[in-house]
């Protein structure tokens, strides 16, 4: 397959993927297209195409990842790229090396495409502005998740077959989530409604200038959701006490058999993962019915090989002097 055989019909001309907050919904709904087109194409992904053939994509993570990493490699060798992977803790970083430096040097050796992961916002933004490559952000602080956000979303689209005029709850900690970032650019754009609901302590105070409708009483708002969204509570980022107890968080937010009872016969639960069974959702839950968790993790490996394929498209592009 070459790159004129994709049926990219709507706009895309990004050379990085940084974030949904910048993409249209135009852009957003080629991503979303294309990633349906490879479902068919690959049968869910197992079949291998050569769209990246000739290329290296590097995987530059800064935080420990499993689902990302793996998916991005994954895609990148699906679509037939070269991959090299970079660990910070046995890299020259502990020497003193500057995370730039580290980089540069890991693209000097013909890397065209770097996905990165760092604890520091905005940091794919700034290797943006430092590489040639294409760079792809796979999560920067608490910032956003822009992969994470399209295949939430692009999994809620298989199921239900649109986005406009759902009503999705995002739920737990929104505070320290660059996922519900994500999703709240995203999914705003492209029509739903937007709930975020958790612990006062862990909503920003200023969270709905960017549109969204602000709850503290899950139960008061889960009859009228099509969608629930359940974010792990991020200890790891937290810094004090934000909630009295995690016995208390569950059973104020945590999704479980009762709660599902009460909700739409249709509801879907998705959760990005890794999920702490017993506080955002039971195993009940988890493994029951209503939840597309797994399904999550198989259009991340689509939504991927979307993204890449896309950066890669407009990179031959303007080499060649198209665009």
């Amino acid at each position: 397959m070459q790159f004129n055989d994709l049926p990219v019909t709507g706009p895309w001309g990004e050379r990085h993927l940084l974030g949904l907050e910048t993409l249209s919904r135009d852009q957003l709904t080629t991503i979303l297209d294309l990633a349906d087109y490879l479902r068919e194409q690959t049968e869910n992904g197992t079949r291998r195409l050569e769209l990246l053939r000739g290329l290296v994509v590097a995987n530059l993570f800064f935080e420990n990842s499993t689902r990302t990493r793996t998916s991005f490699s994954l895609a990148a060798r699906r679509l037939g790229a070269d991959t090299v992977d970079f660990t910070a803790s046995s890299s020259s970083l502990s020497k003193g090396e500057t995370f730039i430096d580290t980089a540069r040097t890991i693209e000097a050796m013909g890397v065209d495409m770097v996905i990165c992961r760092h604890r520091t916002p905005g940091a794919p933004h700034l290797l943006a502005e430092h590489l040639t490559s294409c760079v792809l952000n796979a999560g920067d602080g608490t910032h956003e998740h822009p992969t994470q956000g399209l295949l939430d979303i692009f999994t809620i689209r298989r199921h239900l077959g649109r986005i406009e005029g759902l009503t999705v709850a995002l739920v737990g900690d929104i505070r320290h989530s660059r996922v519900a970032r994500s999703n709240i650019h995203g999914l705003l754009k492209l029509g739903a409604r937007v709930i975020v609901c958790g612990p006062s302590t862990l909503i920003p105070a200023n969270i709905s200038r960017l549109g969204v409708e602000v709850a503290w009483d899950f139960d008061a708002i889960l009859p009228e959701v099509d969608c629930v969204n359940l974010l792990r509570v991020q200890f790891e980022r937290q810094r004090g006490a934000f909630f009295p107890s995690i016995a208390e968080y569950a059973s104020l937010f945590g999704m479980n058999g009762k709660r599902i009872r009460r909700a739409k016969k249709d509801l879907l639960v998705l959760a990005p993962g890794p999920i702490n069974r017993g506080v955002e959702l039971t195993p009940e839950v988890a493994d029951g019915p209503h939840s597309v968790i797994l399904d999550q993790v198989t259009n991340g490996l689509l939504i991927r090989m979307a993204c890449l394929s896309l950066l890669a498209r407009e990179r031959t592009a303007t080499q060649a002097g198209i665009s």
